[in-house]
């Protein structure tokens, strides 16, 4: 099989507007792809790989191309910004923040990680939301069993909601929520710890999961499903969440928002994100997950890390590298 040059990636994941966006060698289900590496990956709109036996299938739904601003990473100016981006081989104009939402096959039942953004808030055409890239991708939606959430940002669960009315968009699906999140957020006294343009999030979320019948709690430790385990990443959000598959001897940790893009804050897991609600908190779990999947060989999935955003982490330096698929 060819692999995916790391320049073949570069070249993807500054590709055309129309489609925005991310050891051992990985099988890729599809062989058209495989076969031809330069093809952009985010023309395709998803990418498949295996686990054990687990398929696995990571699905484009947008990009925000943020503007670069001083706060954005605490300590670090733009100027650092650019070069690290610029070294990735990534363009410096913008800070490319891709969302990509990850399904797992397990025997007959899919089971999906996180919503993606149901078109709301950021500049994104809600593909999952509409189920065209879930059926582009291969996947009958109505075989959807679970949504497993990692933590509760716009991103992550608006496509859970109707942008005008909240109404359930899976609403005979189960929707697993971290515990000590779901706490967190649904709790009358969160506005008090909060900034305030998280006002508005948690009152949405208060007007809405606790009304729901179809969502499961799971604490740290406990299987959100047989086979998917939650493993807590606390920081991002107060009870931000990761989730550990294993199949036939591999494993595959869904990391969710433990760093945003790789080219920033894998190689550099010590930058602060103006994202991360306790940055410390966040910077010690992130240090605490990647050792931990370096040790355990395990491959990694990022929420933001675009097409494909999947791979392996190794040590470098003071930081780590992201290897993705095929590399």
């Amino acid at each position: 099989m060819q692999s995916i040059s790391r320049r073949g990636f570069v070249i993807s994941a500054a590709a055309a507007g129309t489609v925005f966006g991310l050891d051992g060698p990985l099988e890729f289900i599809t062989p058209a792809f495989a076969q031809q590496p330069n093809q952009p990956l985010l023309d395709k709109g998803f990418v498949k790989f295996k686990v054990g036996d687990i398929e696995v299938t990571q699905l484009y739904d947008g990009i925000w191309e943020k503007p670069h601003d001083e706060k954005f990473i605490k300590g670090v100016s733009v100027d650092q910004t650019k070069a690290a981006l610029k070294a990735a081989g990534l363009p410096d104009a913008n800070v490319p923040i891709p969302f990509t939402v990850t399904v797992i096959k397990m025997k007959d039942k899919y089971i999906m990680f996180d919503s993606g953004t149901g078109a709301q808030g950021a500049p994104t055409a809600g593909l999952i939301v509409k189920k065209e890239m879930l059926k582009a991708a291969g996947i009958d939606p109505a075989k959807i069993s679970t949504i497993v959430v990692t933590h509760f940002h716009a991103d992550h669960i608006f496509g859970l909601m109707a942008k005008e009315t909240n109404a359930q968009t899976f609403p005979n699906i189960e929707i697993v929520m971290p515990a000590a999140e779901y706490k967190y957020w649904t709790d009358p006294g969160v506005f008090a710890t909060l900034a305030e343009p998280r006002h508005g999030l948690a009152k949405r979320i208060q007007a809405t999961f606790p009304t729901w019948k179809n969502i499961k709690q799971v604490a740290d430790g406990k299987d959100a499903v047989p086979g998917v385990r939650a493993v807590a990443s606390y920081g991002h959000t107060p009870g931000h969440t990761s989730y550990l598959i294993s199949s036939g001897g591999k494993q595959l940790m869904v990391l969710g928002d433990v760093s945003n893009i790789p080219a920033l804050f894998v190689t550099n897991p010590d930058w602060q994100a103006a994202f991360d609600q306790d940055a410390n908190v966040a910077q010690t779990y992130r240090h605490k997950i990647y050792d931990r999947v370096v040790a355990d060989k395990a491959m990694i999935t990022g929420y933001h890390f675009g097409l494909p955003g999947a791979g392996t982490i190794k040590k470098d330096g003071k930081g780590y590298a992201f290897v993705p698929v095929g590399v």
